[in-house]
């Protein structure tokens, strides 16, 4: 990656670095963000429901609130989804010969750790909230009270890893735009002169 770097990477082409990778700011935050999607899946899933003898259904610990069980169950299942498909993007992303595709990669991450963002924050007041306005009687024994103190607080965390896998984004993205190496029309080598080998075509 040294001398030619475009949006955070260097020319197309060259062999995998497993150990590289794995030091780089954006994966450690982006596995983070893989590990407080779980951490909430987890505790939200498994401990966030309660069933009362007297009672045929189960409820939500948060207030009784189903919406709550089920924004916190839905959108940590979506981060992580989304989360490995960015890691596996970030393995791929030296491959990657274009730097205009390069550059629709970064831009994407940008808008996707933003949404994201914005997603844990109304999830940590919505589960906040909630957790505050919960009825004692309802939960006597205080089940499942650790877990849900926990789905609050990696919520909460989760905000600050994907704020700052956005500023990662948008540092990679001021990389590419003052590139003096690259130019928007950069193609790989390999590629161009496969297409200088090729018979012209006809009109």
């Amino acid at each position: 990656m040294d001398g030619f770097q475009a949006y955070g990477a260097g020319k197309a082409g060259g062999a995998f670095d497993p150990l590289t990778f794995l030091r780089q700011p954006q994966t450690a935050i982006r596995i983070l963000c893989w590990l407080f999607s779980i951490v909430i899946l987890g505790c939200v899933a498994n401990e966030g429901y309660i069933n009362r003898p007297e009672e045929v259904e189960e409820f939500c610990i948060f207030n009784r609130n189903h919406n709550a069980c089920n924004y916190a169950v839905s959108m940590a299942t979506l981060c992580f989804l989304c989360s490995t498909a960015f890691l596996a993007l970030d393995v791929y992303f030296p491959r990657i010969s274009s730097v205009k595709d390069r550059k629709k990669a970064v831009v994407a991450d940008i808008g996707v750790s933003v949404l994201w963002a914005l997603v844990w924050f109304v999830g940590f007041c919505f589960l906040a909230n909630q957790w505050q306005v919960s009825k004692q009687e309802d939960n006597p024994l205080d089940e499942g009270a650790d877990a849900a103190r926990a789905a609050i607080v990696f919520s909460f965390f989760s905000v600050f890893t994907w704020v700052s896998q956005c500023l990662l984004a948008v540092y990679r993205f001021k990389l590419g735009a003052d590139s003096a190496t690259f130019n928007q029309e950069y193609v790989d080598p390999n590629q161009q002169e496969a297409l200088d080998e090729a018979p012209p075509t006809e009109e």
